[in-house]
């Protein structure tokens, strides 16, 4: 298995200020919705619906909104919603996909490009960037879960790709102190039960993109991303945003909101 990578999600960056957290829940319950009308409305049956659950009781949304959410999607309300991927590029040449969930397809696209427009970046063409993307699960456990070895070991009875253990103190631009399990895209559901059985309900689960490489940036480039990250993030149709910068720990410290 190889060895830590610096790629993050951006949607874990920012900071859990409390109209943060409203939005998060907010995008929460959208994902249990939809997942909720892809299949049976049932997390016992849905895998996808049982990941969204999962996720939701991690970050301690109520039983009660996950269950309206659920109820929603047999409600008609969900009929509307909508699954978007947009890709783009950033300053420096930042490869960035953004994955919407919207009911208004033109809103969504028009407030998007804008954000790209008004930081350094562009929007482009579907699989623009993509192509240099790997699709796949990833499991998150807090430190406490276990040791590295620990969490190894289960994580190879399990079937996972790879692990990453980061068990330091993270400095202001990383995520806190964890494991993360790399899965292939369909064995998501498959492992994160094996490895449930033996270290306990993870942090996340998520289908997510993983860059095959980084775009080293550097300089007032890195605000800029940064301000263009963060202004993706803001926007309430957008539901995750990753990008493949690789900016070195002064950058990140200097320009981080």
């Amino acid at each position: 298995m190889a060895g830590h990578s610096k790629f993050k999600n951006i949607m874990h960056r920012k900071g859990r200020a409390d109209a943060a957290r409203s939005k998060l829940f907010s995008k929460l319950s959208r994902d249990i919705t939809v997942a909720a009308k892809s299949g049976l409305p049932d997390p016992a049956m849905n895998p996808r619906l049982r990941l969204a659950v999962n996720n939701a009781k991690a970050e301690s949304l109520p039983k009660d909104v996950i269950q309206r959410a659920i109820n929603k999607a047999t409600s008609g309300d969900a009929d509307t919603m909508e699954e978007i991927r947009y890709e783009g590029r950033g300053p420096g040449g930042v490869g960035v996909i953004v994955e919407a969930l919207t009911d208004n397809r033109n809103r969504a696209g028009s407030n998007i490009r804008a954000a790209f427009s008004k930081n350094g970046g562009a929007l482009g063409e579907m699989n623009s960037v993509a192509f240099m993307w790997d699709k796949v699960g990833k499991i998150v456990y807090p430190a406490e879960a276990g040791s590295e070895d620990a969490v190894m070991e289960a994580a190879i009875e399990a079937g996972a790709q790879d692990v990453e253990s980061d068990l330091e103190k993270p400095d202001i631009y990383e995520d806190a102190p964890g494991h993360t399990i790399w899965t292939a895209f369909e064995d998501l559901n498959e492992v994160a039960e094996a490895m449930s059985k033996v270290l306990g309900d993870p942090k996340s689960t998520a289908i997510v993109w993983k860059p095959q490489s980084e775009v080293p940036v550097s300089g007032d480039a890195v605000g800029t991303l940064f301000k263009l990250l963060d202004a993706l993030d803001a926007e309430d149709d957008v539901s995750a945003v990753y990008s493949n910068e690789d900016v070195s720990d002064e950058d990140a410290a200097k320009y981080a909101g």
